[in-house]
């Protein structure tokens, strides 16, 4: 009996499983991904203090009020994208209201057009309508982007798109060039301005077919994120024409992003665009045959129903779903951890319905090591730890 289990546990079960997913995940040997977002205070900073120097010169002094290294980080930014200019932000949700507030005043029109399931609307407390007096519409309601032909056929006007590219929450999905581009036209025809919600836009570069330049050239403005792919410790840059970017540097003091000092989330993310961004590729191209051997696995498990979506993973992260409740998926993840060292399925599941749960799958480099007979034989083990179904 452990030292626990005869003083006692005070701790709710929820606490004691989270604390046995973060042990799992710490002692494991094999996992797909493993990113800044679980490590350690220690490990982050060593990380840093080993790489930092090759990005910029450590012996410059400190930025002050976005300055010196926040001033180069958004010169690489707008170098990478190929726009005339950058601006640091502290955080993505701040980006794009200032660009969406910005990009209003100019048209005349505060309604935004975009996904129901985008960030903003999903995530951000209504803080469009709340803080930027922006009005939001939905194009479409299906889970992907909204066609040419829906964006024509829309009945109101808009001022502008915001095409999150890939749209996360349908399951990191992307349209193809060809559609984008149709999009985009539509857009163009009714006036509006585009904005892109790149959060993820890095690793899209393979999907389209395209550097990132000429993805970015598409839109009227873009918003990147600098941990979200790029293990940065957090930040982002609202990227686009000189006269939009030093309008949204006003407006981001007057929102509180003027921060004194920004070094550490600065050098963070000149890191990750010197060592992360060159390797997404590899990890898109990687999440394919990490998908394609997890449908192998659970069609050889005789599944009663599973899928990966999308079958064809369009950037480095996907969806898997299961025909279990979450608290039985949880379960037998860890205990896979625990018994095996091999943690198949390390994020949270998400609840779809009864009996019914989906988790997002993440390759990075350390899933570079898994063969398809890897990955095979962990889902195998995974789905030997689930209840039979009737």
């Amino acid at each position: 009996m452990t030292d626990t289990a005869e003083q006692g546990d005070d701790r709710s079960t929820e606490e004691q499983l989270q604390e046995r997913r973060a042990a799992g995940y710490r002692k494991a040997t094999r996992v797909l991904a493993r990113t800044g977002l679980r490590a350690s205070v220690r490990e982050r900073l060593a990380l840093l203090q080993e790489t930092a120097h090759e990005v910029y010169d450590l012996d410059e002094p400190a930025d002050v009020y976005g300055n010196r290294i926040v001033a180069t980080l958004e010169e690489r930014v707008a170098a990478l994208l190929g726009t005339e200019a950058a601006a640091f932000f502290p955080t993505g949700t701040m980006a794009q209201q200032v660009a969406l507030r910005c990009w209003a005043a100019r048209t005349g029109n505060p309604t935004v057009a975009l996904h129901p399931l985008a960030h903003p609307e999903v995530h951000e407390r209504n803080a469009f309508r709340e803080v930027s007096g922006l009005r939001t519409v939905h194009v479409t309601e299906e889970p992907r982007l909204p066609t040419a032909e829906e964006i024509r056929g829309f009945e109101e006007p808009f001022g502008a798109l915001m095409l999150e590219l890939p749209l996360r929450d349908a399951g990191f999905v992307l349209p193809s060039w060809e559609e984008l581009t149709e999009v985009v036209q539509a857009a163009r025809e009714r006036d509006a301005v585009v904005h892109f919600d790149g959060a993820r836009l890095w690793e899209t570069t393979v999907h389209f077919g395209r550097s990132l330049h000429e993805i970015a050239d598409l839109a009227d403005s873009v918003y990147v994120s600098f941990y979200k792919s790029l293990e940065g410790f957090g930040g982002a840059a609202l990227a686009g024409p000189k006269s939009l970017v030093e309008e949204a540097k006003t407006w981001r003091h007057r929102y509180g992003g003027a921060i004194f000092q920004q070094f550490p989330s600065a050098l963070s993310a000149l890191v990750g665009l010197e060592r992360e961004l060159p390797r997404l590729p590899d990890y898109v191209r990687h999440a394919r045959v990490v998908a394609a051997a997890l449908r192998e696995g659970f069609a050889e498990a005789g599944l009663p129903w599973a899928r990966v979506h999308p079958e064809e993973p369009h950037t480095h992260q996907f969806q898997v779903w299961l025909p279990y409740d979450t608290d039985v998926l949880v379960e037998a993840a860890v205990r896979q951890a625990e018994e095996t060292g091999t943690y198949l399925f390390v994020g949270p599941w998400a609840a779809k319905g009864p009996g019914l749960s989906s988790i997002e799958v993440t390759v990075t480099a350390a899933g570079l090591e898994w063969t398809t007979d890897d990955v095979r034989a962990a889902v195998a083990d995974f789905t030997a730890r689930l209840p039979e179904r009737a």
